[in-house]
């Protein structure tokens, strides 16, 4: 059977598949903004549906991801966007490196590639449930005793509903991706750091004393602290009452918005109605900051490999902290991300690391998240229809050329060759650089650097997404461009 043989079969199989049908009509505006209310209301709603026979001695496998790969522990939703990240992480490197052979501009390549994920993801939820269970969600004893089952049965139970909290999650997504604005991905990352940040500012509720909220905490502690005591304490005191916290997620927050709105600017004009002219952009953060979400979805993988190894008893890799759930030595321990001040900071670390481990542990978190930021940005834009044969492509149908070049998609590409790599590359390796800054000076609510840029940009993105849609419903015209109808 040739290759093309095989892939209309895979084809004709995985499309029996349950998907969400994209609407072959135009969906107005405050439709898609319905939908996407809608679904926010619903992922926050599983969000708080417990799993059923769950011990309360039960790990969380992301802990500290919980972030990026949204979702809330021991819930419905444990799972998170986990199995779409690994399927596009999964596929993404399959087809930049030439191993499956797809041309994304073809439909029928396009549906094929399509069906491939929609296989992955259910993989990669059966693979990470599983792994849920055997290493990580007990069952409840008392449960088990109460129905009278065994509690083989409630781990069956469990890994069924974490299973399908993850399918829900999935096609919530196409949902979201195919009916509503942005993607669905983006708004669960959103809304679970939006929960956090806002969580970390205004929480009037008191942990070891202290109000976990930085102003109510400020507040306390211009009543109950002396000047004195905060001069002495100097950065440390900073860094353990979160202020530092709060300056980094501001510095962040403005910092993303200005990459947002750096870009370069390649001017057309229109073949046949002169004086037309347009621009089209070329941001810095080109690939936006979703490739990061791969980066650090293949780090979580890395350790959620050691900690399962670790719950086994084998610690040839590494040995983990039983309370926090981070690795302490081993080879796992340089490959653990820097997540927070208490990583590295001489006055706040517990461990008694040398000099040279805490170097060496920053040193690969910023090479994993700079080279790999780069790489993923640039496989981002190449499998997504943003590479440079598909803007040509657009801009030849649109009527557009470039001044002074003949009006060709081959011209056009051949121009965008020499900036839209470069910038991926350039953009992807900045984000990765400040994402590993962003952890190493803490955020609000321990929303993770990586974690906090991904809610800004998505903010950001989804700002521009609101006025397209609002643009394109002004000017139906305009659709033709953007490829809506």
């Amino acid at each position: 059977m040739n290759e093309t043989a095989l892939k209309d079969a895979l084809t004709s199989i995985l499309s029996k598949f349950p998907m969400v049908e994209r609407p072959g009509w135009h969906v107005h505006f405050k439709t898609k903004l319905a939908w996407t209310a809608g679904i926010l209301i619903l992922f926050f709603a599983l969000g708080n549906v417990p799993l059923f026979g769950l011990s309360p001695e039960s790990m969380d496998l992301f802990g500290r991801w919980r972030a990026i790969f949204a979702g809330e522990r021991f819930s419905l939703t444990a799972l998170g966007i986990m199995p779409i990240v690994d399927a596009s992480i999964v596929l993404q490197l399959l087809v930049g490196a030439g191993i499956l052979k797809l041309n994304l501009s073809d439909p029928g390549d396009q549906a094929f590639y399509q069906n491939i994920q929609k296989l992955l993801v259910v993989v990669f939820a059966a693979f990470i449930s599983l792994t849920y269970v055997v290493g990580f969600y007990k069952p409840d004893p008392g449960i088990a005793s109460l129905l009278g089952v065994s509690l083989q049965f409630i781990s069956a139970m469990l890994f069924i509903q974490v299973f399908i909290g993850g399918m829900l999650i999935y096609f919530m997504d196409e949902v979201v991706s195919k009916w509503g604005i942005g993607s669905g991905v983006s708004l669960f990352i959103l809304a679970g750091v939006s929960q956090q940040v806002i969580t970390g500012l205004i929480s009037p509720i008191r942990v070891g004393g202290w109000a976990v909220g930085v102003i109510p905490r400020w507040i306390q502690i211009a009543r109950e602290v002396a000047p004195y005591e905060i001069l002495e304490g100097g950065i440390t005191f900073l860094f353990e009452h979160h202020m530092m916290a709060l300056i980094s997620t501001i510095a962040v927050f403005f910092l993303v918005v200005y990459l947002e709105s750096t870009r370069l600017e390649i001017p057309l004009a229109h073949s046949l109605a002169r004086g037309a002219r347009g621009r089209f952009p070329i941001k810095l953060l080109y690939a936006s900051v979703l490739p990061m979400i791969l980066v650090r979805a293949l780090q979580a993988s890395i350790q959620g490999f050691g900690r399962m190894l670790y719950t086994r008893g084998i610690t040839i890799f590494g040995t983990y902290d039983e309370a926090t759930g981070s690795a302490v030595s081993g080879l796992m321990y340089y490959l653990d991300p820097v997540y927070s001040p208490w990583d590295w900071f001489p006055g706040l670390t517990t461990m008694p690391y040398a000099g040279w481990q805490v170097v060496t542990r920053l040193a690969v978190d910023l090479s994993f998240m700079v080279i790999g930021g780069a790489i993923f940005a640039l496989f981002w834009v190449n499998t997504t229809g943003m590479g440079a044969k598909d803007v040509a492509a657009q801009i030849h149908r649109s009527g557009m050329q470039i001044p002074g070049h003949r009006r060709s998609p081959a011209t056009i590409e051949r121009l965008m060759e020499g900036y839209i790599p470069k910038i991926a590359l350039m953009g992807g390796a900045i984000l990765g650089a400040l994402c590993v800054l962003a952890n190493m000076f803490g955020t609000l609510g321990q929303a993770s650097g990586t974690g906090l840029l991904l809610a800004v940009s998505i903010a950001y993105r989804l700002y521009e997404d609101v006025a397209s849609e609002q643009m394109m419903e002004m000017f139906p015209a305009m659709r033709r461009f953007f490829g809506e109808e």
